[in-house]
C-alpha cells in the first residue's frame, strides 16, 4: 500500500476533503495510506515539498509559482479552494478597518496566503503596507486567534467555523476576504515534480479519491460525518461545525472536481505582483506552474 505524507500549515477547515477520504474508506478502496504533517506554517509546508519531507501539500500556492519561475520543481497539479471563506476580525475596539492604521496584523507568513489578502483589502480603504500598519507573523489560524485573544495582535483574517466563534465572543467583524476578493486560488495540490513523475498512477490515484471525497461534500447524505470531522479541524463545538458545513457548501467553497480557473489562477498571480512577491517574469510564468495532466487522468478514474 502506497504511503503518502502529506503536508500542511495547520490542516485546518480547508483538508476536509482529506479526512473525508480517510474516514469514509475511500482511500483505502484505492489501496493509499496518508501520514499528515503540520508544519505550523503555509511556508514551510512548501518548503516541505522542495526538501522532499513530504510528497505532496495542501497549501497556498505562492511558493510554488516563484520556485517554478525560478526553474525549480515544484508544480501544481490540483486545487482545493479557490474562495476565500474568511473573515477580517479584529479587536472590538476597531469598528472600521480605517481605524486600524497603527495597528498590528496577525498573519501565517509575508509571501503566502494570509497577508496578501490583508494588503488587498486594506488597501481598498487606503491603508497601505508598510507605513500605516504592520504585520505580526504570528502563525496559522489557531495561533492567530490566541494572539488576538491575548491582545498581542490587533486584528486578523480567520477561516470558519474560528471567526464565528470570534464574533460571538464580541470582537468585530471588519468584512468578509470574499466580498474583496470573489475568485483567487486560496489553497492547492503542490508536489515536487521528480516525485510525481516517478509516481505518477499514485498521484493519479490520490486526485481521484479527494475529486470524490470532494463531491461527498456537497451531499447532505454525508452530514454526520462532515460535521464530526469538522468538529475536530475547527476544534470546535457541533453548533459551530454544522453552521461552517452549511456556509462553506452555499459558498462552492470546494473545487469539485479539484480544478483550478484561469481567473483564480491570474487573480492570485495579480496579487503577489501588488505585494512585491512576484516580479513581471513571474506573472507571466506563473501560469504554467499548473500542471493539468494528472487531474485530467484522475477525473477520468473518478468517473467523470
Amino acid at each position: 500500500m502506497p504511503e503518502i505524507s502529506m503536508g500542511a500549515g495547520a490542516g485546518g477547515f480547508n483538508w476536509l476533503p482529506i479526512h473525508v477520504a480517510e474516514k469514509s474508506g475511500l482511500l483505502k478502496r484505492r489501496g493509499l495510506s496518508l501520514t499528515i504533517k503540520r508544519l505550523g506554517a503555509v511556508d514551510k509546508a512548501t518548503a516541505a515539498v522542495k526538501a522532499g519531507d513530504v510528497q505532496i501539500a495542501i497549501t497556498p500556492p505562492e511558493g510554488a509559482i516563484r520556485d517554478f519561475a525560478a526553474g525549480g520543481d515544484l508544480r501544481i497539479v490540483g486545487g482545493n479552494m479557490n474562495c476565500l471563506p474568511m473573515t477580517l476580525v479584529a479587536n472590538a475596539r476597531f469598528k472600521r478597518i480605517e481605524d486600524l492604521r497603527g495597528a498590528k496584523l496577525g498573519t501565517s507568513s509575508m509571501t503566502e496566503g494570509t497577508a496578501i489578502y490583508t494588503m488587498e483589502m486594506l488597501a481598498k480603504h487606503g491603508l497601505r503596507y508598510p507605513g500605516d500598519y504592520e504585520f505580526v507573523v504570528a502563525g496559522v489560524h489557531p495561533a492567530r486567534w490566541k494572539a488576538l485573544q491575548e491582545g498581542s495582535i490587533d486584528a486578523a483574517v480567520q477561516p470558519m467555523p474560528l471567526s464565528f466563534v470570534a464574533l460571538d465572543a464580541g470582537y468585530s467583524n471588519l468584512g468578509e476576504v470574499g466580498d474583496y476578493i470573489p475568485e483567487i486560488v486560496f489553497t492547492a495540490l503542490l508536489v515536487n515534480r521528480g516525485w510525481a513523475k516517478e509516481n505518477r498512477d499514485t498521484l493519479v490515484a490520490l486526485l481521484a479519491t479527494l475529486i470524490e471525497a470532494t463531491r461527498m461534500i456537497y451531499g447532505a447524505a454525508h452530514d454526520a460525518l462532515l460535521v464530526d470531522i469538522m468538529m475536530e479541524l475547527g476544534q470546535t463545538d457541533r453548533s459551530y461545525a454544522t453552521r461552517a458545513i452549511a456556509e462553506l457548501r452555499r459558498r462552492e467553497a470546494f473545487a469539485r472536481d479539484l480544478e483550478i480557473p484561469k481567473a483564480a489562477l491570474a487573480k492570485s498571480l495579480e496579487l503577489m505582483h501588488k505585494a512585491k512577491l512576484a516580479d513581471d517574469t513571474v506573472v507571466a510564468l506563473g501560469p504554467s506552474a499548473l500542471d493539468e495532466s494528472f487531474r485530467t487522468e484522475a477525473l477520468k478514474a473518478a468517473g467523470h
